[in-house]
């Protein structure tokens, strides 16, 4: 079976269905979408790490996994979502030590958090892609098609994974962008990466 490479177009939290969000995989010689729904724990720790400009005060799981790792000279080398059954994704992260290679089963939000952090790749198998690949719109203008696409896959978790988290968001819209900076300081300062993640997205959509 053909591996095909995936990369991290974002994190897209529904408007409608309070506490779902999904991870957006790109397939990067294609214009098809992986979508994953996941929790909202592991959301933010792929939103801190896509996030340069949000340093936790403390490691999170995955940062001490990382750090772990360093110490003891283990590499993770690439991850793959390998099988797709009822709605569930599987994957494997492929370590390497003293030119050793291991194969790790790991839930597949565990594996891309630790994926971004060691800056390995991202594949999964042309079938696995067939299957569970959508089509979203590119064009700037069709955002709220694109919005409304995710909402679907949102509301219908076990065509893309398990729904996890089911806490409710909060909008914030209405606030000015010195209030906004002032209350992802205050998110990174209470360790709340959830809703820094949030606030960072407001920011970057009015800055964009």
């Amino acid at each position: 079976m053909s591996l095909v490479k995936l990369t991290i177009k974002g994190i897209s939290y529904s408007q409608t269905q309070n506490g779902a969000y999904a991870l957006i995989l790109n397939e990067v010689d294609g214009e098809r979408k992986l979508p994953i729904v996941i929790g909202a724990f592991e959301a933010q720790s792929i939103a801190i790490a896509l996030e340069k400009e949000i340093k936790p005060p403390r490691p999170l799981t995955h940062d001490l996994f990382k750090n772990f790792a360093d110490r003891f000279d283990i590499v993770v080398k690439q991850v793959i979502i390998h099988k797709l059954v009822d709605g569930v994704f599987y994957s494997s992260i492929i370590c390497e030590r003293n030119k050793i290679e291991e194969i790790i089963d790991a839930r597949t939000s565990d594996a891309i958090a630790l994926a971004l952090r060691f800056a390995a790749p991202i594949f999964t198998y042309k079938n696995i892609l067939d299957k569970a690949g959508i089509f979203l719109k590119a064009n700037p203008n069709d955002g709220e098609k694109e919005s409304q696409d995710m909402d679907d896959v949102l509301s219908n978790p076990e065509t893309f994974g398990m729904e996890e988290s089911n806490q409710a968001g909060e909008t914030y819209s209405k606030h000015s962008l010195s209030e906004l900076h002032e209350l992802l300081e205050g998110a990174v300062n209470d360790e709340d990466y959830e809703k820094a993640a949030k606030i960072r997205d407001e920011i970057s959509k009015r800055e964009s």
